[in-house]
């Protein structure tokens, strides 16, 4: 750089050694460069000029556009590493212009950290390129500049940046060795995709099936046995041979068929009727056992099992657990609801119960707090949807997790912790849900939906992108089922057909451990041969 006056200035690379060291002087001689005022007695001053572009955007660009605009001098360059420059003088900082005030404000940022700061390596970045231009008569071998270049590599000398502005974040400690967590993700081979088909791999015919939001037409049981209800008729089709037969036929004065659902062990079936009746019948012998009767004053829409209880609602806004075991069949009550009960899902560990209402209000129920009497017994009274409640799904793989969907004028899809009654997302879908079910072999989730596509999407859980849209139905997807084996999915919908869809792809086949010798009755004793 040239000479001014007389005084020498800085070169750049001396100027960013010495600068880190006189940070505190530096930025008093900012104040008074700025407000011409030394410390102590400075006010601010409104600046009038204008200019076409801020300082410190220069600064951004780099510091050779930063000293365009900057002349930082010392009288004497001998006295360079001294405490204070030439005659006894600290830095003179002159700016070619005024500051901005918010300018002056974001130099902080720009004032290194000299404890985050390599000394030895900054002072060998700077003056290596002198000794390049030393020693420019020497010729190396291609596998001398091959050997600096890997050694700077190694001793990560290929850095570029001088300066450190922040602390490097803390290096987390490594509790398993890189060997062996390289070794084991090597031997681990990845998983394959899984191709979703996007047809189904059957349809049949569902004729006269009642489209109504609030009902329950359909389940497959245990034993693959798919039931559904058209009308006053409940068909059994069976999936291991393809067969259908009728189960039973009401009449008007009963019908029509307003809820199935199968016990757990795939032999009995219960049947809800319009007529707020619910008959049991043994689908082997296709002989009805009883009916249970005295419990609603109308329609039984919803239906479902835990051992030997079998819990209905209705549309008087009422839930009942009737032991069908016993002639006074019912043993507990549940009230809360004001309208329809269009849902009813027993947790896993049978110790909650989840229903949904007309009144778009969803409760969480503990078996021990349901009584004849009491009128505030719920666990938990979710308001958060504005629309029926219908579709609960309860997780297989993780407790106290629920799923719920709202109709049509909500369209969302919540999660709730049970336990303490949290909702921990929702999922605007865009469309009616009418139906969900959780994928038994992996973390997904299925959904049913209304207009306008009346589509089921595939969900991962819990980031909740869309893995694949299945479309074939023309009318809402009001009822699902899940095969035993959790591979297939069958809908039913308002178009009148029954679709069966490989959604949830075949269940991976466990190894079966290895049968271990026949201990004998002596299991404790060492043997020889």
């Amino acid at each position: 750089m040239g000479r001014r006056g007389g005084e020498k200035e800085d070169p750049l690379g001396k100027w960013l050694w010495r600068f880190p060291l006189e940070r505190e002087s530096f930025w008093k001689k900012v104040i008074v460069g700025k407000f011409r005022e030394e410390e102590g007695g400075w006010t601010t001053r409104e600046v009038r000029e204008s200019y076409g572009m801020g300082l410190w955007k220069d600064i951004r660009k780099g510091w050779e556009e930063f000293l365009l605009r900057t002349s930082i001098r010392i009288g004497n360059v001998a006295d360079l590493w001294g405490r204070q420059g030439g005659g006894g003088r600290g830095w003179e900082v002159h700016f070619r212009r005024s500051f901005q005030d918010w300018e002056l404000e974001e130099l902080d940022r720009f004032i290194p950290n000299r404890s985050a700061m390599d000394f030895d390596f900054a002072h060998y970045m700077l003056t290596k390129r002198g000794k390049g231009k030393e020693n420019q008569s020497v010729v190396r071998s291609q596998s001398k500049e091959a050997y600096l270049k890997l050694l700077a590599e190694t001793f990560n000398m290929n850095r570029s940046r001088i300066l450190a502005f922040k602390n490097k974040p803390h290096t987390p400690v490594k509790l398993i060795p890189d060997e062996f967590y390289s070794s084991v993700h090597q031997s681990k081979p990845s998983k394959p995709l899984r191709h979703i088909p996007q047809t189904p791999e059957r349809t049949l015919d569902a004729p006269d099936i009642i489209d109504d939001f609030c009902l329950n037409l359909m389940d497959w049981s245990s034993s693959n046995v798919l039931a559904l209800a058209l009308q006053n008729t409940v068909y059994l089709w069976d999936a291991s041979n393809g067969s259908a037969s009728e189960l039973v036929t009401v009449d008007d004065e009963n019908g029509p068929v307003t809820s199935v659902s199968w016990a757990a062990d795939g032999q009995y079936i219960a049947i809800g009727l319009n007529s707020s009746d619910v008959q049991l019948w043994d689908s082997t012998a296709n002989r009805l056992l009883r009916t249970l009767r005295g419990g609603h004053q109308s329609r039984v829409g919803s239906l479902d099992w835990k051992n030997h209880i079998l819990t209905t609602g209705g549309m008087d806004g009422q839930i009942i657990n009737n032991d069908v075991r016993v002639h006074s069949h019912i043993v507990a009550t549940f009230r809360g609801h004001r309208q329809e009960v269009c849902g009813l899902k027993w947790s896993t560990s049978g110790q909650q119960l989840a229903s949904g209402g007309n009144d778009n209000l969803l409760y969480i129920w503990d078996r021990s707090m349901a009584s004849m009497h009491s009128r505030s017994q719920w666990l938990h009274r979710l308001e958060d949807h504005t629309a029926a409640v219908k579709a609960l799904a309860w997780c297989p793989f993780q407790r106290n997790l629920l799923a719920s969907g709202g109709g049509g004028s909500d369209c969302c899809i919540k999660f709730w912790n049970t336990h303490t009654g949290a909702c921990l997302n929702s999922v605007d879908t865009g469309s009616q849900v009418c139906a969900l079910l959780w994928n038994k072999n992996e973390r997904e989730l299925l959904s049913s939906h209304g207009f306008m596509q009346n589509q089921l999407t595939l969900w991962m859980y819990p980031s909740m992108v869309k893995i694949a849209e299945l479309t074939g139905h023309t009318s809402r997807v009001l009822f699902m089922a899940q095969s035993p084996d959790g591979r297939t999915v069958a809908t039913a919908a308002g178009d009148e057909t029954l679709k069966f869809w490989n959604a949830f792809g075949m269940p991976e086949v466990k190894k079966a451990a290895p049968k271990a010798e026949h201990p004998g009755p002596f299991p404790h004793i060492r043997r020889i041969r």
